[in-house]
């Protein structure tokens, strides 16, 4: 593995591992639990869980049923190719980190579930900096993009592999041989308040989600466990440690075989093209959401001027325990829910790619312009990196003001088709008294 965090000293600010009794009483230690070059983890049971660690049951997850399940194509298989880019934008700072590395599986003491490749991506906001990804046979290519207040974006793409730069970076790097993909995997981080949230998620949650014995049979409850697991353990890290103190929405799409499951808890956004036609594969927490709102409210938090409880502009988030009346740890959770909203869809010949940004992105682009700005460029140059740096690029003139980040993933090896518009079916007639009319104007023209 390679990477260069772009921050001197970075590794000692990391923060612990809760699950770790020598992680909270020397940097060294800390260090070690964070560094990519660490010793590979059993898939077995062999990490002590914490009580709150406990794996959430599928019965407790609600995923939206199937986008497109109706009709889909028994023998397609996905085609994965991916680019992504970051920038500065009008901000006065940005931290952007990419790492990569190979054999996510072999790290991790996994054995093959099955052939096939797997892209995982994602990205993050105000904390970020580690991801990790899969290898030749499980996860076959994985790309995690973070963009984060202190300059931490991250990509990895597997064969797996990662690339770290730094600030004000453009992630780039060389598509791997094309291959069909049995799986794929994106998660996307956008902190606040500090890195350390999404530092520790981007770390974790890959974990948790490669260590659970139930994947990649039940990926929803595994995906969404995962979630719920990260945010209880960074409590336990904050409890050890007040400095790590922050939070980070996040959002996780992974693809098994030609099944998109999308998991978000926040406001970065997954849009899948679907022939030209912008589909939304997450939902914008926002506390003005009617649906947000009374779960807020419910949870005995309130929305004050567009924020919750007067403080954060986002419903869901990991993290955050230290601000007073946000979380607990009763059955409701609080108002600033970790649990993710999961979308479905069974991927077909028709779904060309799907665009996975940070706010700043949505901020100044429409779901569906998007999906039409992003499918002229491909069907211009067919590269997704190109294509992702087209759009930062894009936002920067419309005057985006926020830090950018943006990953393009497309599913086939051919760029978009040209849409041809039917003709109608109804034959246009004209009546006998607009006949005459008609007449009467060219008999006036002759005259």
């Amino acid at each position: 593995m390679e990477g260069n965090n772009g921050s001197s000293g970075e590794s000692n600010s990391r923060p612990p591992i809760p699950i770790s009794a020598a992680a909270t009483t020397t940097t060294t230690s800390c260090r070690q639990c964070f560094s990519i070059d660490s010793a590979p983890v059993s898939c077995k049971k062999t990490l002590a869980r914490h009580q709150s660690l406990v794996k959430t049951k599928t019965l407790d997850i609600s995923v939206k049923p199937n986008l497109g399940e109706e009709k889909h194509d028994a023998d397609f298989v996905p085609i994965v190719r991916s680019g992504a880019c970051a920038d500065i934008g009008f901000r006065s700072s940005m931290e952007d980190v990419y790492i990569r590395a190979d054999n996510f599986m072999s790290d991790y003491g996994l054995k093959n579930a099955t052939d096939g490749p797997n892209a995982f991506y994602g990205c993050n906001t105000d904390g970020m900096n580690v991801s990790y990804g899969g290898d030749e046979h499980w996860f076959k290519s994985v790309v995690f993009l973070m963009k984060c207040g202190d300059c931490n974006v991250l990509a990895m793409e597997v064969m797996v592999v990662f690339v770290r730069r730094q600030c004000c970076a453009y992630i780039m790097w060389e598509p791997t041989t094309e291959v069909a993909s049995h799986g794929f995997d994106v998660i996307v981080f956008d902190g606040h308040g500090g890195k350390h949230a999404a530092d520790f998620a981007c770390y974790h949650l890959p974990r948790f989600i490669a260590e659970d014995e139930d994947f990649p049979v039940e990926v929803e409850s595994v995906i969404a466990s995962a979630f719920l697991q990260t945010d209880s353990a960074f409590a336990k890290a904050c409890s050890l440690d007040a400095a790590l103190a922050s939070g980070t929405t996040a959002l996780a799409a992974l693809v098994v075989g030609r099944l998109l499951v999308v998991a978000n808890a926040g406001d970065c956004r997954a849009v899948l093209c679907c022939r030209g036609n912008a589909i939304d594969m997450s939902n914008d927490h926002k506390p003005t959401c009617s649906k947000e709102r009374k779960r807020i409210e419910a949870s005995g938090g309130y929305v004050y001027d567009g924020y919750l409880n007067g403080l954060l502009n986002v419903a869901r988030a990991l993290g955050n325990w230290h601000m007073e009346g946000m979380k607990s740890s009763g059955s409701d959770g609080g108002p600033l829910s970790a649990e993710p909203e999961l979308m479905s869809r069974q991927l077909t010949e028709e779904d060309e790619f799907i665009i996975i940004g940070c706010d700043g992105i949505w901020d100044v682009f429409r779901s569906q312009n998007a999906v039409d700005f992003a499918r002229r460029r491909l069907q211009e140059h067919n590269d997704p990196v190109k294509c992702s740096k087209d759009l930062v690029d894009e936002a920067l003139k419309r005057k985006s003001g926020d830090n950018l980040a943006v990953i393009v993933v497309c599913f086939q090896s051919e760029p978009p088709r040209n849409l041809v518009a039917p003709r109608p079916r109804v034959h246009r007639s004209i009546s006998a008294d607009g006949l005459r009319e008609l007449q009467s104007f060219l008999d006036d023209l002759a005259k």
